[in-house]
């Protein structure tokens, strides 16, 4: 059993419980109690605070005995206003440093790669077909290229015109082409979609040249010809590419990305808290943390507001959460109007609260610094905030949009990839990680185990940043996992 807070009147069971299996001294399990569920320690009275990790979950909506499972039959929602918790600062360390690419204009870079871009999905076929030809092979003389990839999506036609869904659409597309870790791209289309080429480069303000490429099918004759000159550009931009050389740079200059994926009942014991150290080590040392998933965090209300470091942060904050919660997702059948999916009560979880409490734990304890909107470029150091749906490959593509060149995510039943910025991967509990370990990087579920502490796992999840940072492949990377995963956020109207 876990007690994550001396208050707390649950535990959480590490391995199935049969009934009357003793959990604390003198109380017993008064059924099955399944593994990442929790259980009454003592009398939760009809009404009352159910708590675990220093925090209140949800109320019981009946009287709960101890050894009784604490679940989302017999706990409800409270009012997102409660106050939230933050975990303990991390201690400080001696200058951290990994090793990156160093751009002309000052930006560094963990990966170097060439892009293959649409603007609308006409011309994903020709993005795929030029990306693929160079395989290992095909590249095997520029050692210093991780790879050509290409980055396709279903929308920029069919839609919106003008306003924020094709605003949205352009400053993803064009975030993607302008990251660092992006060494250079071609940008494809057919011809006569609404996201029209010229005017995309235009209103992103992105100059064509020996680094940046513009094709499109209508004018080049077609399919065959348009993938043949295009392979003859990103084979002409090999050679630069490769003159790039890692070299010794602050751990300042990095800035990560932070994912909940698939969370479970370990999640906010384990991969997450330790996450939220590793972040704080991050942040002691000018670091970057972005914190998005607005519609899972939205359940904690001025908890989350209330983490801001200033005013006008608060402010941006709290309209985002208002859009969501009375604008955008009002009155649709999905998780923001406070009913837990079936996967997440499968794995543990009783109420959206407790999910929310869980993933917060992944951002540390330092104050939100700024305010984003979805794939606008990040500027601030510190923690800060992006807005972004909860479901995974949208929100990565918003936050490397945005300037991540890495990804962190916890995850309790399964793995995920992303590019050009590579996603490292960290278990919540030991059975998913061994299960899915040709897949996963770390195993956090140490933490469950008994094996390590939450600051030691933290330091261990730091020190993996550092070193993916620096080259190492992560097993999403070399599983081939993220280039199917750019998705931009389809926030407007399809005709």
């Amino acid at each position: 059993m876990i007690l994550a807070h001396p208050n707390d009147n649950v535990l959480t069971a590490i391995q199935d419980l049969p009934p009357r299996a003793e959990i604390e001294s003198g109380v017993l399990a008064r059924m099955l109690i399944p593994a990442g569920h929790k259980v009454a320690r003592r009398p939760i009275p009809a009404g009352a605070m159910v708590t675990k990790g220093g925090a209140a979950i949800g109320a019981a909506l009946a009287a709960i005995a101890p050894g009784d499972l604490v679940h989302a039959h017999n706990v409800g929602s409270i009012s997102p206003d409660a106050v939230t918790p933050q975990q303990g600062s991390a201690a400080l360390r001696d200058p951290a440093f990994f090793d990156g690419y160093l751009r002309a204009d000052g930006r560094v870079a963990t990966r170097n790669v060439l892009g293959v871009f649409v603007v609308g999905n006409c011309a994903a076929t020709v993005a795929r077909q030029t990306a693929d030809w160079f395989d290992e092979e095909r590249i095997a003389d520029f050692p210093n290229v991780d790879g050509v990839a290409a980055f396709v999506h279903e929308i920029g036609c069919g839609m919106e015109m003008t306003g924020e869904p094709m605003d949205l659409l352009r400053r993803t597309i064009a975030g993607f082409i302008r990251h660092p870790n992006t060494a250079g791209a071609v940008v494809l289309a057919l011809g006569c979609e609404r996201n029209n080429l010229k005017t995309f480069l235009e209103r992103e303000q992105l100059a064509l040249g020996d680094r940046l490429h513009a094709l499109t099918m209508q004018e080049r004759g077609g399919t065959l010809r348009t993938v043949e000159e295009a392979r003859r550009l990103i084979q002409a931009m090999l050679p630069e590419a490769n003159r790039a050389r890692r070299q010794k740079l602050p751990a300042a200059h990095l800035s990560v990305g932070l994912q909940s994926s698939g969370a479970d009942g370990f999640s906010g014991l384990s991969a997450n808290p330790a996450l939220g150290v590793a972040v704080d080590l991050l942040v002691a040392q000018g670091g970057t943390a972005i914190l998005s998933e607005t519609p899972e965090l939205s359940f904690l209300g001025e908890g989350l507001v209330g983490r801001s470091a200033d005013g006008a942060t608060a402010d941006a904050l709290q309209e985002r959460l208002v859009w969501w919660t009375q604008s955008y997702a009002r009155g649709r059948d999905v998780e923001i109007d406070g009913r837990l999916n079936p996967a997440s009560r499968a794995a543990g979880l009783a109420t959206v609260r407790e999910k929310a409490l869980d993933s917060l734990r992944k951002a540390g304890s330092t104050p939100l610094r700024a305010v984003y909107r979805y794939a606008d470029l990040v500027t601030s150091n510190g923690l800060v905030f992006m807005d972004t749906p909860s479901h995974d490959p949208v929100s990565v593509t918003g936050q490397i949009a945005g300037g991540a060149n890495l990804i962190a995510c916890a995850t309790g039943r399964g793995a995920f990839g992303s590019f050009p910025a590579p996603t490292l991967t960290i278990a919540s509990n030991s059975a998913v990680f061994a299960r899915a370990e040709g897949d996963i990087d770390l195993n956090a579920g140490a933490v469950i185990d008994g094996e390590v502490s939450i600051e030691e796992m933290g330091l261990r999840i730091f020190e993996a940043i550092l070193a993916h940072a620096s080259g190492a492949k992560t097993r999403s990377e070399v599983e081939g996992m993220g280039e199917d995963e750019f998705v931009p956020w389809p926030i407007g109207v399809l005709n």
